[in-house]
């Protein structure tokens, strides 16, 4: 049972690490996007996880891809909405 716990939060954390990149406004301020897939995707496989059936794990990746491209697709939307900024000049 210990080894299984140390095992989720070993994977948690790495997760958290790596997705954490995907976020933010510094290098790309149109980020809808890459937010709404990484969102998606979490949804999705908890969603997978949870329904009923035998194989557990081959739902959740399912329904992680399914969340991350109705995710990246809705983000998509949002960015072409919103207006590029303008660049303001800043330090030349």
């Amino acid at each position: 049972m210990k080894k299984n716990i140390v095992e989720i939060i070993l994977a948690s954390t790495a997760s958290m690490a790596l997705l954490s990149g995907c976020t933010g406004t510094e290098a790309a301020p149109s980020n809808a996007t890459q937010t709404g897939a990484v969102t998606g995707a979490v949804a999705g496989a908890v969603i997978g996880y949870n329904t009923k059936g035998n194989d557990k794990g081959q739902r959740a990746v399912i329904g992680g891809l399914l969340g991350a491209a109705a995710g990246a697709a809705i983000g998509s939307a949002i960015d072409d909405q919103n207006p590029e900024p303008e660049q303001t000049g800043g330090w030349e």
